[in-house]
């Protein structure tokens, strides 16, 4: 009798969140969701298990959600990988989320070329081991002619790394006459971002309770609505996915005006 009764409570959970799933697909999605993917440590040591297995884990949910999005049809989905501050982290740690691409990528790459989507990545590519790099450049150049969803892995980036970069830039090109910086606008400037081709986000999740940017995205994400979640990366499902989106829908977006 009981089984019955879980069989027919799976059952509903399943149909209510398809109701869902129609009813925002009706109104207008987030065109770019960026997700910082919180939770991994926390979810592995509720376990008694290494922080490795909770990345583990987390890359499991990457391709669930990345799968989900482009169901939706969310045009790009930039996740928060590796930032320039990860590297304090043991090294244990850093070699496998250095390896993490590699097998990832590797099991993922038939299938996100088969679904049309892009991979991109962001970041400072120059101290990534040569493995990582070399996993991450064949997604890019597997998947370059594909034109659906993008998927923009943040890896080894920084945000205020990336301003200062631009900032370096737009004075050398300012001073060799390419630019005139008294025609600097927010519009050009965000050309020299490593975001240069990609609209900014509309929607920032960040997954296990810390409400906090952590150096991610700071100028493009000038303008984004913001969603918080106690649930950790591991946990994080399909269901959190379509509450993130619900919740952006009823917001009015004015953009500074009225």
């Amino acid at each position: 009798m009981f089984d019955k009764m879980k069989l027919w409570k799976n059952n509903n959970d399943s149909i209510e969140l398809q109701e869902r799933i129609d009813n925002i697909k009706a109104q207008p999605i987030p065109e770019h969701v960026a997700i910082i993917m919180d939770g991994n440590g926390r979810w592995a040591k509720k376990r008694t298990l290494p922080r490795v297995a909770g990345h583990h884990e987390g890359a499991k949910v990457v391709r669930k959600i990345t799968r989900f999005a482009n169901e939706l049809g969310v045009k790009t989905l930039t996740l928060y990988a590796f930032s320039t501050e990860n590297w304090k982290r043991p090294k244990m740690e850093v070699d496998f989320l250095m390896k993490l691409p590699s097998e990832f990528l590797q099991t993922f790459l038939p299938e996100l070329i088969e679904e049309n989507v892009q991979v991109k990545m962001i970041g400072n590519k120059s101290i990534l081991p040569s493995a990582t790099l070399k996993a991450i450049d064949e997604a890019i150049q597997s998947t370059a002619h594909n034109d659906g969803l993008v998927l923009n892995f943040a890896m080894n980036y920084g945000s205020r790394a990336e301003i200062i970069e631009a900032v370096k830039n737009v004075l050398i090109d300012a001073q060799s006459g390419i630019i005139d910086e008294e025609k600097l606008t927010e519009e050009v400037f965000s050309s020299y971002l490593m975001t240069s081709e990609l609209n900014d986000p509309d929607l920032l999740i960040r997954t296990s309770g810390e409400i906090r940017l952590s150096n991610f995205m700071l100028w493009q994400l000038a303008y984004a609505e913001f969603w918080f979640t106690d649930v950790l990366w591991p946990d994080f499902g399909e269901e959190h996915f379509v509450e993130a989106v619900e919740v952006f829908q009823k917001r009015q977006r004015r953009f500074g005006g009225v």
